[in-house]
């Protein structure tokens, strides 16, 4: 079996010549006549160039195929072999990686999962960050988090930097919400998720992960850039750690960025993140407050879904955004807002009425015009932000 990828070159790179670079130096290394004596052996870990295109804009994408025999599995060797010492080489970027089914690791609850353990299959699921993001102590936390779990939040998350502090260690929070989360769930019948921030060096992190799962934890959020893709790997494959764990993007801007370098936005918060085990995957939106591509949006959320994993469109979801949204992505999304839940007007329990006021509007096909929006959450949230 074989993995393909795509780098994008700038008129002035000679594409052939590079790509041909890459396909011998990141596999065998070396090709001359000197290892004749050894063709046979080496070649089957030999680097491939099958082709090379011409954009309209003068730049190229050549496309190489390398071995899967060369790597194990898992992504940290996958991105020595495709990128390691050549992403330091210049002009050059992976914009697309073409995986095997088998490849990595599955998501162990996705999509389908944590509908399942939500009891929500018809609509888009809301999601809530804690704000402010540090300083809350952690009864804080969940009394913030009684708020909006009466108001019907589906997943609340910390935000990530939210690490292990004094202000509200870790399982301080855990053990504060997990009492609110049973209450909701005696009232009112339904489960909410606590996506939980998992931090530490990686042995630390994976032993803290245990125990807090172990400690009724239903969800985990890892800043998986930062920490790395081997500790979502490792996680997502301990079946001790059974359940969702939610991706968060952080740091990949120092990744994708740059126009002519690094990676694609769709290879690492798409293909790796779907690959490495994650179960939900955050990542800006187009229409939202960072500036964003909407065809590498549009990729990020075809690949993961490909693959049993949310999409998590995020920073500057607001209710009025809410038909774009279920325009470009249907009902299989989680609406992901901070602010704009936490920072209504009436406080945050309206703000996540105003998701739900909007998601009724849509459904009957009613008119988001603030002139025509009865008085409620919706229509205040609209007059705020827009």
């Amino acid at each position: 079996m074989t993995i393909i990828v795509d780098y994008r070159f700038p008129p002035a790179i000679n594409a052939e010549k590079q790509a041909k670079t890459i396909a011998i130096g990141q596999t065998a290394g070396t090709w001359s006549d000197r290892h004749s004596h050894r063709q046979k052996q080496l070649q089957q870990h030999l680097g491939e160039v099958v082709g090379i295109r011409e954009e309209s804009d003068g730049y190229k994408v050549a496309r190489v195929r390398f071995p899967q025999i060369n790597v194990e599995n898992d992504i940290a060797s996958l991105l020595t072999m495709i990128f390691g010492k050549y992403s330091m080489a210049g002009a050059g970027k992976v914009v697309g990686v073409y995986l095997p089914e088998s490849y990595g690791t599955k998501a162990k609850v996705g999509i389908t999962g944590i509908r399942q353990r939500l009891g929500v299959y018809d609509r888009p699921l809301v999601m809530a960050i804690f704000k402010p993001a540090l300083g809350l102590s952690a009864q804080d936390h969940a009394d913030i988090l009684r708020e909006v779990a009466y108001a019907g939040l589906d997943v609340i998350k910390d935000d990530e930097i939210m690490a292990d502090l004094p202000v509200a260690p870790t399982h301080e929070r855990l053990d504060c919400c997990r009492r609110v989360l049973e209450e909701v769930r005696q009232q009112t019948g339904r489960n909410v998720l606590y996506a939980v921030n998992v931090t530490g060096k990686a042995d630390e992190l994976h032993r803290k992960a245990r125990l807090l799962v172990k400690h009724g934890a239903n969800a985990l959020l890892l800043n998986v850039l930062t920490y790395g893709f081997s500790v979502l790997e490792a996680l997502a494959s301990d079946p001790a750690i059974d359940v969702p764990i939610f991706a968060h993007p952080a740091f990949a801007g120092a990744m994708c960025a740059g126009s002519d370098t690094g990676l694609a936005y769709s290879v690492v918060l798409g293909t790796m993140m779907a690959h490495a085990g994650a179960d939900a995957v955050l990542y800006p939106a187009a229409y939202g407050s960072l500036p964003f591509d909407p065809q590498e949006e549009g990729k990020i959320r075809d690949i993961l879904r490909d693959r049993n994993v949310f999409p998590v469109p995020s920073a500057g979801i607001r209710p009025s955004i809410v038909p774009q949204v279920l325009g470009d992505y249907g009902r299989n999304v989680i609406l992901n807002a901070g602010t704009g839940i936490m920072d209504h007007p009436s406080g945050p329990a309206s703000g996540v009425r105003a998701f739900f006021e909007a998601l009724a509007r849509i459904e009957a096909g009613d008119s988001f015009d603030p002139a025509n929006l009865p008085e409620g959450a919706l229509k205040q949230a609209i007059l705020e932000w827009g």
